[in-house]
């Protein structure tokens, strides 16, 4: 890890930290085998009770930098650290054990949840494989998280296809909170639902982080919530962080043109006011054959020629604020 990146992670003490994770899947195409180049040399760290907010295109790597951090998908290179103690290659057994620990919360709430299961089954399900409650103790334990999350007891004893969209997020918030994780991610958690549902739920994601202290890798496409509930924001173009800083430099201050052009894209509030959105040429690349150098410079508007050759790593701007840029 060089000091500039490194330094992006020791800006907080963190519960949750990448070093350098890349993330490759090969697999045979006929005679070829082909690699995706989904993460590469991600770093990044999430401080407790802080929410950091993953921004960038479709097919970026922002899911699998997610799946990454929980564990659930295994670092081509790199290392994972929860608490400062490294998880990269924890056994089956002790992974059982860090599981309680750091949840994620879904896009889809529907394909979520097992239409077969009562509501209250798949919410107990982490008691019965993580907890000795059973009983009396255990109904009480479900009826409490349907609370928390703005529910009635009675949704136990319904299915999945009973409830609306935003309900069915609850109960999806409900089931992660229910072993007490101290970090979730929330994988474009409000994607599906209408955009008044998606403020419930919204302000019920930023409620229960100070209610419970929870501490967040939101990712999202949509810049506007992501601002709302982020103390940091971190951009990201396939595979590779570009800028990462406090969601006002983010926003005031955007310095990566590709951060520039993300919000400048954002719909503005105004049928009177034109917006600056100048669009992207040219297509995203294939994360099988991602560009040398710096990876957005096939679409960059000032790139130059040492773009091509040197990939630019992230440095500091100004305090906490780090740009990986040849030119800005």
């Amino acid at each position: 890890m060089s000091d500039d990146t490194r330094s992006v992670t020791e800006q907080v003490v963190p519960l949750v930290e990448s070093r350098d994770v890349s993330v490759h899947f090969s697999r045979w195409v006929g005679s070829r085998r082909r690699t995706v180049y989904a993460l590469d040399d991600f770093s990044i760290a999430v401080a407790p009770g802080e929410t950091v907010g993953l921004v960038g295109e479709s097919g970026c790597g922002k899911s699998t930098a997610g799946r990454a951090l929980l564990g659930a998908v295994k670092p081509t290179k790199g290392r994972v650290l929860f608490e400062g103690r490294d998880v990269t290659d924890l056994s089956r057994r002790n992974w059982r054990a860090m599981r309680k620990q750091v949840q994620m919360i879904f896009q889809d709430p529907y394909s979520a949840l097992n239409p077969k299961l009562k509501v209250g089954e798949s919410i107990a399900e982490p008691f019965l494989v993580h907890t000795r409650k059973r009983g009396a103790e255990l109904d009480a334990a479900v009826a409490e998280l349907l609370e928390t999350v703005g529910m009635t007891a009675g949704a136990a004893d319904k299915y999945p296809h009973a409830f609306s969209g935003g309900q069915r997020q609850r109960i999806v918030i409900a089931r992660a909170l229910a072993l007490h994780p101290g970090f979730v991610v929330a994988d474009e958690a409000t994607a599906a639902l209408d955009v008044s549902i998606q403020a419930q739920i919204v302000n019920l994601l930023v409620e229960l982080k100070d209610t419970v202290g929870l501490s967040y890798l939101f990712i999202s496409h949509n810049l506007a919530v992501v601002r709302h509930v982020s103390d940091r924001v971190a951009i990201m173009y396939l595979g590779h962080l570009m800028e990462i800083g406090s969601h006002r430099d983010i926003y005031e201050n955007p310095t990566h043109p590709y951060s520039q052009a993300l919000l400048s894209a954002v719909p503005v509030p105004d049928p009177t006011t034109r917006g600056n959105h100048e669009p992207l040429v040219g297509d995203l690349p294939s994360p099988m054959d991602p560009p040398q150098g710096c990876r957005f410079n096939t679409r960059c508007p000032l790139v130059e020629e040492r773009c091509r050759h040197e990939r630019p790593p992230l440095q500091e701007r100004s305090r906490g604020h780090y740009v990986a840029c040849w030119v800005n």
